[in-house]
């Protein structure tokens, strides 16, 4: 009995450090240098973090939050006819398409993120059955054929464009968990992708695959700087080769100024393909050809909450066009890859605009329904058939689960995780990077192995200032690293101070990197003083911007519950319409842009509230001088024509004093006024 319990207190001895050290284990995993980009190809500027170094704070983590309460943490019980054990990605013998992969490729991320238990267990079937499928010639994923259930696309099982989404989400399963049956997995299919795609290209089942095979391009890139395999370098070439050539495409014509030339999605994903391809061949042709295809969206189709008319084909800049919830996802995840390996500042500034005016509105408060379309000018959100190049039944601007069309409702989770997961990255140079701005704390490591944090303190988008506090383990007493920081195009004049010690101003558009010898609890404070100015679209109309937010007309809002007993099958059981309850009609008078800060006299409130992106949480108003203008009324539902700005004898109203709120805090609004005199 002695010798049994003197066993047991050895064994207990002997397992405690161990337990201790897998717990610690799981708090910090041991330093291993960020995987940059492997020789031949080119070094990026600033290389991406685990998945779940960077967790949100403040409005950002409500954000999250109401994710998970809502339709992302939900979507398995809320949409079942896709999300179920039938689901071919599960194994079983329904949807094989895009549509549970699109759930993941958002649900995963939010999870790790979140560190979230309930939601790391809705995802990792998905994962570990997609590990599972791999076949003898590399294949992955669906074989099986289905009976087509209303709603669902009919594909064949191997095509390739599924398969991309579910790369991109095993891709980020790696970087949350480092499970070595990714790398694998992905080595084989990439060797089976080399051998089929000769005879069976991307566009050999649908044209999905053709336009989207940046995401494709992307990841083989992704394996080949953690495994070195020479044979990815050859498959990079045809994915490349094989996909829609957007280079020509921007550099070579008026694609983008012509009507219907492409599918708002594909543009918004494929956008990045010759900035993903210019790591294997740095020739300045790839990265001038997507400025252009910016500019020429800017130019020929751009909108005021930065995205474009399209709906579902470009189409235009009137801003009574439609534009997809997938398109703002989608450019958001282009913009943050094509940051990372370019560092230009433009497309930061790019990627804010999107993620604070477009993207928040586009979803209800409890993150329950979605719109399909979103207007830049949305005075009526009805069930009517509207002048977009696609209509679902009427319902493409209800508020709803499956209005419109439901690609979106899988799709749209992936917005503000990834979102998240771009705040901050490493750099070569050994240090870390702040280049997106939102509430946050990253955990990482610095100057070779040196782990430390950075709490991002904040309100910005709304506020100006932005506050950064370093913390570093007891044992180090100072690390010398280089701390990089965005100044925004919007902002004049910048500041920085360190310690309450005014540091350095800096000028507009540009990375400051600030290198020195820190301590914990050293302080960094960053200033971006915004100011008021305007911007010009569609017939000369024009939009009242305050650092990276767009600002609309207040309209109070009567929301109205419709049950759909004509088509839930289609579009959902319910759908929500939102109506005005006060006039719309306004153009802004003219204002000389060096008198726009008495003219526009903005508003603060003292607190920011958890979810600030509602009419009735709004941080911030502006006043403006406007008058109301009769012949400007509404048709189809929505508002008609917009007149030209500074019509000579345009009949308006009497001057009137309206009140502007943040775009992503309306439902209903006008973010592009005509000018009246």
């Amino acid at each position: 009995m002695r010798i049994k319990s003197f066993l047991l207190i050895c064994l207990v001895m002997l397992l405690v450090p161990a337990l201790a050290q897998q717990q610690n284990t799981k708090k910090l995993a041991p330093f291993k240098a960020y995987t940059p980009n492997r020789s031949p190809l080119r070094e990026n500027p600033y290389i991406e973090l685990p998945l779940g170094a960077i967790k949100p704070q403040g409005w950002l983590k409500e954000m999250l939050i109401r994710q998970k309460n809502g339709a992302t943490g939900q979507l398995d019980k809320l949409y079942p006819l896709v999300m179920n054990q039938r689901n071919g990605w599960l194994g079983g013998d329904g949807d094989q398409w895009e549509r549970g992969p699109y759930w993941i490729d958002g649900l995963l991320p939010l999870a790790y993120i979140l560190d979230d238990k309930e939601l790391i267990a809705k995802a990792k079937p998905w994962v570990e059955w997609a590990l599972k499928s791999q076949q003898a010639d590399g294949y992955f994923g669906p074989d099986k054929d289905y009976e087509p259930q209303p709603g669902v696309q009919r594909n064949n099982s191997r095509d390739w464009w599924p398969k991309m989404v579910m790369l991109k989400i095993l891709k980020q399963y790696y970087s949350a968990t480092g499970d070595d049956r990714v790398i694998s997995l992905l080595t084989n299919y990439f060797k089976y992708q080399l051998q089929q795609l000769p005879t069976k290209p991307l566009d050999n089942w649908t044209f999905w695959a053709r336009y989207r095979g940046g995401d494709n391009l992307m990841v083989v890139y992704w394996l080949y700087n953690i495994t070195g395999d020479a044979f990815l370098l050859d498959l990079a070439e045809i994915v490349h080769k094989q996909t829609f050539n957007y280079t020509d495409a921007f550099l070579g014509g008026d694609m983008l100024a012509s009507q219907g030339s492409i599918h708002c999605v594909n543009l918004a994903q494929g956008i990045k393909e010759p900035v993903i391809y210019f790591q294997q061949h740095p020739e300045q042709k790839y990265t001038e050809a997507v400025k252009k295809g910016f500019a020429d969206i800017r130019k020929f189709n751009g909108m005021a909450h930065g995205l474009y008319g399209g709906d579902e084909a470009l189409h235009g800049s009137n801003p009574t066009q439609g534009s997809e919830l997938c398109s703002a996802v989608e450019m958001m995840f282009s913009l943050e890859s094509i940051l990372a390996i370019t560092g230009e500042v433009s497309y930061a500034d790019h990627l804010e605009k999107i993620a604070f005016n477009a993207l928040p509105t586009q979803a209800t408060d409890d993150y329950m329904a979605r719109q399909y379309f979103q207007q830049a000018n949305q005075v009526m959100i009805t069930r009517h058939t509207r002048n977009f190049d696609q209509n679902h039944g009427g319902t493409d601007l209800c508020y709803g689960l499956l209005s419109g069309y439901p690609c979106c409702t899988s799709n749209m989770h992936q917005g503000w995780p990834k979102f998240t997961q771009n705040l901050w990255y490493a750099t070569p140079d050994k240090g870390l990077a702040a280049l997106i701005y939102s509430p946050s704390e990253v955990t990482a490591y610095v100057a070779g192995g040196t782990q430390v944090s950075l709490k991002e303190e904040t309100t910005y988008p709304f506020g100006e200032t932005i506050t950064f506090t370093l913390t570093t383990d007891k044992k180090t007493k100072a690390v010398s690293f280089p701390f990089h920081l965005r100044i925004p195009a919007w902002c004049k004049k910048a500041t920085i101070s360190i310690n309450g010690k005014l540091f350095q101003e800096a000028n507009s558009n540009q990375i400051l990197k600030i290198n020195r010898e820190w301590k914990s609890g050293d302080v960094v404070e960053l200033q971006l003083p915004m100011h008021v100015f305007k911007s010009t679209w569609h017939e000369n109309s024009v939009a009242i911007e305050r650092g990276p937010i767009t600002y609309a007309l207040k309209i109070e809002e009567e929301w109205k519950k419709v049950e759909n007993t004509k088509d839930p099958i289609q579009y959902g059981d319910a759908y929500y319409e939102v109506l005005p309850k006060n006039p719309w009609n306004y153009g802004l008078v003219h204002i000389s842009d060096n008198k726009l800060a008495e003219a526009f006299p903005v508003t603060k409130k003292d607190n920011l509230e958890a979810y600030p992106w509602n009419l009735q949480n709004a941080p911030i108003t502006i006043k403006a001088k406007a008058k109301r203008i009769p012949s400007w009324t509404l048709y189809n539902d929505m508002a008609g024509p917009i007149p030209y700005s500074m019509t000579n004898g345009l009949e308006t109203g009497a001057e009137e004093e309206i009140i502007l709120i943040p775009y992503g805090c309306s439902k209903l609004r006008i973010s592009q006024f005509p000018e009246v005199r």
